[in-house]
């Protein structure tokens, strides 16, 4: 892969894995667009690693901040048991809401890269969640914080989460929705689905990084290491700046856009199938 192809793919990485129109789909769709060669499971990788890094320098302090009180250590010390409790019932609502994807995606990967990661399917899917988030965004009035996230709305947005393993489906767009759909406000429903990617993505990496040094020490990898290390810095910038920027963006703002862009590309790519169908007879 030449590396201004590398490049761009990290660009649409870190792009659209935080916002809700599926990097999954994207890191499919822009080479079979281009014409260019499938990049490749350590690629992919490679730029998930990078989205990692992201979400962890963003929310490493809100993380700290979760976590201590969850596992019983009071911090920061001055803090009330009001926000004591609190912190500590979202930490533990985050890790069960992982459970539901951690599953699906140990049970349901192979199948899925196998069967569905084709443009039809992806463009139903993205054709699918928009409606249904264009649905949820009509509906929207006012919602609450993250801080009153409960029981019932983690189980709920964590189980949508699973589906987020299909190409085209988008995990910040399903749990965005969902959240909306709990009585989340927008960017609440933001936050708490970026928390939530934070452990599902950390342990796709942790699996699938040894296999790729393992790979790359044997020499029977195509991309030279440097290629691999400029994607991942590319991707965790580019994510980075676009998790701060669509936080401020739903402050004020709807998920209109997104919906609009999902219908957009679902029906481009669904006649481009059919013509490309068509042509082949």
């Amino acid at each position: 892969m030449p590396l201004f192809q590398a490049v761009i793919l990290a660009i649409v990485q870190g792009l659209t894995e935080f916002l809700p129109i599926s990097s999954s789909a994207h890191l499919v769709l822009v080479p079979w667009l281009a014409g260019w060669q499938d990049p490749g499971k350590a690629f992919d990788v490679a730029l998930h690693a990078g989205t990692l890094f992201a979400v962890l320098a963003y929310f490493w302090r809100t993380w700290i901040e979760l976590a201590l009180p969850g596992l019983g250590i009071r911090f920061p010390s001055a803090i009330s048991d009001e926000q004591l409790r609190t912190r500590r019932q979202l930490f533990w609502f985050l890790a069960l809401a992982t459970i539901p994807g951690g599953a699906a995606g140990f049970l349901l990967q192979h199948f899925v890269e196998e069967r569905l990661s084709e443009p039809l399917p992806i463009a139903l899917a993205m054709m699918a969640l928009g409606l249904f988030m264009g649905w949820a965004d009509a509906r929207y009035r006012t919602g609450h914080g993250i801080e009153k996230v409960t029981l019932a709305d983690s189980v709920f947005i964590g189980v949508s989460q699973a589906l987020a393993l299909f190409p085209g489906v988008s995990r910040s767009g399903i749990t965005i929705t969902t959240g909306l759909l709990r009585g989340l406000s927008r960017e609440a429903a933001a936050r708490f689905s970026f928390l939530l990617a934070t452990p599902i993505i950390a342990g796709a990496a942790l699996y699938e990084i040894p296999k790729l040094w393992k790979t790359h020490r044997a020499c029977a990898m195509e991309l030279p290491m440097s290629t691999l290390l400029i994607s991942v810095a590319i991707s965790a910038a580019v994510g980075y700046a676009v998790i701060g920027i669509l936080l401020r963006y739903l402050q004020t703002r709807s998920l209109k856009i997104f919906v609009v862009y999902r219908l957009a590309l679902g029906i481009i790519v669904l006649l481009l199938v059919i013509l490309h169908g068509n042509a082949a007879r």
